[in-house]
């Protein structure tokens, strides 16, 4: 699913989806969240969102909505629900995790949503990936956060049998 871009390290999508002015600013935009600066001495880069990330809330929130934006972007400009569904559960993963003190700024330094989503357009119009229902994502979302909703609430009650065991 996630592939490096094999033409240019600094552009994500093709020539001629850079050739729309609107998918040109998604690509650059895209690279400066997620891969526009580089730590010296190292092949790790990071970009706007690392950085806003270091902020703790508001980075998060102006980092969502940043996100949001290139998404809205790609839906307006053909992209399938199913890919659009794709994107916004790549978006979500970002904000949760990377609103996590710690965890979160270096799960932003490797997860790079905005990269991925770019990369997920690329897949959409070159190869006809990522078309179809967007049922099958919206169940997959719905089961996953019923597992997460699951195992938080079994956590919960054994740490009140555990803090009531006490006395």
């Amino acid at each position: 699913m996630y592939k490096e871009a094999t033409h240019s390290p600094q552009q994500i999508l093709t020539d001629r989806q850079r050739e729309v002015p609107q998918l040109r600013w998604v690509d650059g935009f895209s690279q400066l969240l997620d891969t526009k600066f580089r730590i010296p001495g190292t092949q790790q880069r990071f970009g706007l969102d690392f950085i806003l990330g270091l902020v703790p809330g508001a980075g998060d929130v102006v980092s969502l909505g940043m996100s949001g934006m290139l998404v809205a972007t790609m839906a307006k400009h053909g992209a399938s629900p199913r890919l659009v569904a794709k994107m916004m559960v790549n978006v979500f993963l970002d904000a949760t995790v990377g609103s996590i003190p710690i965890l979160g700024s270096v799960f932003d330094l490797i997860y790079k949503a905005n990269y991925r989503n770019a990369v997920l357009m690329r897949e959409y119009y070159d190869d006809g990936e990522h078309t179809g229902s967007v049922w099958p994502v919206v169940v997959g979302v719905l089961i996953g956060i019923l597992l997460i909703f699951a195992v938080v609430v079994y956590i919960t009650v054994q740490i009140f049998q555990w803090f009531f065991g006490l006395f």
